[in-house]
């Protein structure tokens, strides 16, 4: 794969911000997208899209191990404030946390996948080291952002009760058909939220769902990536459906993390604005400024 020039920009975004680039699609987020994305907030309600991150009742995968809340100091550490003047019956309890970066809720950063050797913008894979992490592309690069947030709603959209059925490809046209159901347009700078009810699915069986997940496959992404989106979020494990797209492992990561530098968004809880049917909003992402790292937990603010 080669950096991108005119002739395949529609397929690629290398090199459209500059050969140095490692933002991605956020530099879409101008100040006068930001402005008119504001003007999505017309009811006053926020909605908080991530879950919890603690060791069991949520969904995760055994390779990324069980998160951890250790305490440091607690009540019973008593006298260790002395030193500082702390009057009898003061002290503080503080907490050691140890967990994946891309554990529940989490943010992929452009260093995450690779294909045929390279990540976004031509960044070999060799730049992420084992001790000092991503030389290139890590979550740090992504800072945070706001953008207008459409939320489509597949499970309303197909006629499904609750979930999309396990395994089901999203195609483009389906995206397409959701958004004019429900009178909403994906335009240039949007993150697009998918829901496809399989968080409540694993809820509801406690995690007894087997390997299949409802997401978008490679035709979706693209429909995503030519209307310019920033970022794709969803409820499942990989926004992409499970099996892969073509058995291709990771194929709609390739289309918009390598291909095209638009973030992916996972396990977000999309059910409290699908109940209400707040179709668009402002949405806000603050990842963790880990220097280096490959993802990283968030969660999401959608106000509309």
């Amino acid at each position: 794969m080669t950096v991108a020039g005119e002739a395949d920009r529609g397929t690629t975004n290398w090199g459209r911000w500059g050969e140095e680039d490692e933002r991605g699609a956020l530099n879409l987020l101008t100040p006068e997208v930001l402005q008119a994305a504001a003007g999505s907030i017309t009811r006053g309600r926020v909605y908080t899209l991530g879950i919890p991150i603690q060791a069991d009742g949520v969904p995760l995968l055994d390779y990324r191990g069980k998160p951890m809340r250790l305490t440091l100091q607690d009540s019973t550490d008593e006298g260790i404030y002395d030193v500082y003047g702390a009057k009898p019956g003061t002290g503080a309890h503080e907490d050691v946390m140890i967990f994946a970066s891309h554990t529940t809720s989490h943010m992929d950063a452009l260093i995450h996948v690779y294909e045929d050797g390279h990540h976004y913008n031509g960044v070999p894979s060799g730049a992420m080291k084992a001790l000092s992490g991503a030389t290139k592309l890590g979550i740090e690069k992504a800072a945070g952002f706001a953008a207008r947030a459409v939320l489509l709603d597949m499970p309303r959209y197909f006629g499904d009760p609750q979930w999309v059925e396990p395994g089901r490809n999203i195609t483009g046209e389906d995206l397409a058909g959701a958004a004019a159901a429900q009178g909403v347009e994906v335009r240039a700078g949007d993150v697009v939220l998918v829901r496809t009810g399989y968080l409540q699915l694993w809820f509801d069986q406690q995690g007894d769902t087997g390997f299949a997940q409802a997401g978008i496959g490679v035709d979706g992404a693209e429909w995503l990536a030519a209307h310019d989106v920033v970022a794709v979020g969803s409820d499942n494990a990989a926004v992409e459906a499970i099996p892969f797209d073509g058995n291709d492992f990771l194929a709609v990561h390739k289309v918009l993390l390598v291909r095209r530098g638009i973030y992916m968004l996972e396990f977000l809880d999309l059910s409290g604005p699908a109940a209400d049917q707040a179709w668009e909003g402002l949405i806000t992402v603050a990842p963790l400024k880990v220097t280096g790292a490959t993802g990283s937990p968030v969660n999401p603010i959608f106000v509309c």
